[in-house]
């Protein structure tokens, strides 16, 4: 039960600060803006661990999977999702990257012969339905050319997100404590993309661009994905059936509808609040059943 809450939670944190993001990503570009983000959640939450006493906690003998997360759940996982807003828009984006959740639970039944309930396959199922209603119900298509790197990307995004997740499960049940696992993540995340930012010595925006009024527009999306979203995330993986988690925490395309409504005043279309209200009754049936 915690856990399928925590992931619904974290979904709506990712969420909120997809719409807060919205501004601040166009402004700095892509890379800038990760790299900021990362670097401030990477040492908030690690403040927080070390004031929470957590940082004993991490089992090191799980340093490879550790460094499989970091590169491959973090960094891979981000590119590809990147590419594949540029190529697709948010809708296709959204919509493909969704399939995490069922890309997760085959793996999960693979990688540690985790079956789901009936009830938990059928609330799955309807929520991924209602996702895909609400996101292919937007206004606006954005995809540019061919279909197929939009799909190839975001597939790959999913993939790279749902292992970075599954390798930790043996960590977290070990008794590593979900945010200090997202710390680690964060900081090494952090060290490569700023080694790489060296390594390129390009910005897409000069220094003096970086008020501080975009500057904390910037972070505070960060630390609601990084440091507050993600440790939720990790802790329904390792409370709760892969997944089942994996679907929950896929709800922030469905979620995002009301914020935006009230944010933009961007009224939902009838189809999109019927896929919100699908999404909403598959993760009840989880949560309840």
């Amino acid at each position: 039960m915690l856990g399928a809450l925590a992931a619904t939670t974290a979904s709506f944190g990712w969420a909120a600060g997809m719409v807060l993001a919205h501004g601040p990503a166009q402004q700095l570009g892509a890379f800038e803006f990760t790299r900021i983000q990362l670097l401030v959640a990477g040492l908030v939450t690690g403040l927080l661990v070390a004031l929470l006493g957590q940082w004993p906690s991490v089992n090191w003998q799980h340093w490879p999977s550790f460094l499989v997360s970091i590169s491959i759940g973090v960094i891979l996982g981000n590119l590809a999702m990147v590419e594949c807003l540029r190529r697709g828009g948010p809708r296709n984006a959204e919509l493909v990257i969704s399939l995490k959740a069922p890309i997760i639970a085959a793996m999960a039944y693979f990688w540690y012969d985790e079956t789901l309930e009936p009830a938990d396959l059928a609330g799955g199922l309807i929520a991924l339905g209602g996702v895909s209603l609400a996101v292919t119900a937007t206004h606006s298509n954005g995809t540019r050319g061919s279909v197929a790197p939009v799909l190839f990307f975001g597939l790959a995004s999913a993939l790279c997100q749902g292992i970075g997740f599954l390798c930790l499960k043996p960590a977290m049940q070990s008794g590593t404590e979900p945010m200090a696992l997202g710390a680690v993540r964060l900081l090494g995340a952090s060290l490569l993309v700023s080694l790489a930012g060296l390594w390129h010595q390009t910005r897409s925006v000069s220094a003096r661009e970086v008020t501080p009024n975009l500057l904390f527009r910037t972070i505070l999306p960060g630390l609601m994905g990084y440091s507050f979203s993600t440790p939720l995330l990790l802790y329904a993986f390792a409370h709760t059936q892969a997944g089942v988690a994996a679907v929950l925490g896929s709800l922030a395309p469905v979620l995002i509808l009301p914020l935006v409504w009230i944010v933009e005043r961007q009224r939902p279309s009838p189809r999109a609040t019927a896929g919100a209200l699908l999404a909403v009754t598959g993760a009840a049936i989880i949560v309840l059943v």
